[in-house]
């Protein structure tokens, strides 16, 4: 059984920062890519970045230079710094658990933590 729980989101002014963490049980960890989610009401849920097993990143364009994701194998944790922040980051995110292939990130269905709220004030 894996679980996924993220923390530290919040409300914070444009051009503020904020760092993400999700803490991973379980033991596919290590094996496996890490992947953060947003998602806006009404909107479906835009992969954000991702991390491989190997330490290779990717991110969305819209968050390039300002968002750094990262992992700590031994803690089993996701982080996700997110600097410069804008009101169109405003979103629950989400991090998840999936694999990595064909330079393409799949997400493992049903391993999504609980979401952290992310509000970013004009």
């Amino acid at each position: 059984q894996v679980q996924l729980v993220e923390s530290g989101g919040g409300l914070v002014q444009t051009g503020g920062s904020l760092r993400l963490s999700c803490v991973a049980s379980g033991s596919v960890f290590t094996s496996k890519a890490m992947g953060w989610y947003r998602q806006t009401p009404g909107n479906e849920r835009q992969l954000v970045t991702y991390i491989t097993s190997g330490g290779q990143t990717w991110y969305k364009d819209s968050v390039k230079g300002r968002f750094t994701i990262s992992r700590d194998y031994a803690q089993n944790r996701l982080f996700l710094q997110m600097n410069s922040l804008k009101p169109e980051d405003t979103a629950v995110y989400y991090c998840n658990i999936g694999d990595y292939g064909d330079g393409y990130y799949y997400p493992i269905a049903g391993w999504w933590g609980q979401g952290t709220q992310v509000t970013v004030s004009a």
